[in-house]
């Protein structure tokens, strides 16, 4: 078989700042904190732990003080810095500048559309760090939508701004965007509409490989997608490989390949998330090619 790496794949600027900085950080101490999971993929947080690092929740971070604790490239909500100075906690802050940045613009956006009674809403997964962190921006106070039944969160007869979790489906953005337009003139009965502005916040890093994997999907008899199953980037780019190639696999990590995916295959293409490390593709790279009865393919 001809196995061949999606070089598109793999992580973010953001992640992989993130893990250097943990990395970086462990080589001075035995043990540093981090508030949840470092990256969506349960193998690397394996990993890092071997080497020291401790996932804490929210409510470990309350009880902890005078010692380190790594913001993940996710972000987090003001709550989290408060709790930081009252805690004498020294922060390593690894927050993706993308985040950061959009969460700047959910914050001005909340505070100009108070007078106006307009209404923050976030295209996200509830729950995702990420979106948590955008929503402290406005005192928890966005509305998170993530299918269209959560439209009915949103008042249409006041003034509206959308805006999206970077790592969230383009594609899906702008059908949710369509969906709230329509239904604002639909509530409005020909009066004046009130004022919509619907803001594209994806990370293009992320928005730019759904095209790469789709082209990607269709070069292959087979693909296997490698990545946690908590990713939300990681479920959005495997439906992309999945409306492109219907013999798409999702592992998180080699052991569950199976053999009968690869009879009659002669290429198979690995590709991930932006929280799949290179290493454990290439690791399911060379389990694949053990499956290869003929011989050893190119990885």
């Amino acid at each position: 078989m001809d196995i061949t790496i999606d070089k598109n794949s793999g992580y973010c600027f953001g992640v992989e700042f993130a893990i250097q900085m943990a990395e970086d950080e462990m080589e001075h101490s035995e043990e540093l904190y981090c508030l949840g999971d470092i990256v969506h993929n349960g193998m690397e947080v394996k990993r890092l732990y071997e080497k020291g690092l401790r996932i804490i929740d929210r409510d470990q971070l309350k009880e902890l003080h005078d010692c380190k604790v790594l913001i993940r490239a996710h972000g987090e909500p003001p709550e989290t810095y408060k709790t930081a100075l009252e805690n004498n906690l020294e922060l390593i802050d690894a927050s993706c500048p993308v985040v950061l940045k959009l969460q700047n613009r959910v914050k001005h956006a909340f505070d100009s559309n108070r007078k106006d009674n307009g209404q923050i809403v976030i295209y996200g997964q509830v729950g995702h760090a990420e979106v948590i962190g955008l929503a402290g921006q406005t005192r928890d106070e966005a509305i998170i939508v993530t299918t269209e039944a959560d439209l009915d969160k949103i008042d249409f007869k006041r003034p509206v701004t959308l805006f999206s979790q970077t790592t969230k489906s383009t594609k899906g953005f702008y059908h949710i965007k369509e969906l709230i337009d329509a239904r604002i003139r639909e509530a409005s009965h020909n009066s004046t509409l009130p004022e919509f502005n619907a803001n594209d916040s994806i990370c293009r890093q992320v928005s730019n490989r759904e095209p790469q994997l789709a082209r990607f999907a269709t070069e292959h008899d087979a693909i296997i997608f490698v990545s946690g199953k908590k990713s939300s980037n990681g479920k959005a780019l495997y439906s992309v490989c999945k409306q492109h190639n219907p013999n798409s696999y999702f592992i998180e990590s080699e052991v569950e390949l199976e053999q009968a995916w690869f009879a009659q295959t002669e290429s198979v293409g690995i590709c991930g998330a932006t929280s799949t490390p290179m290493w454990l593709m290439e690791q399911v790279a060379r389990s694949v090619a053990a499956f290869d009865t003929v011989g050893f393919g190119k990885v």
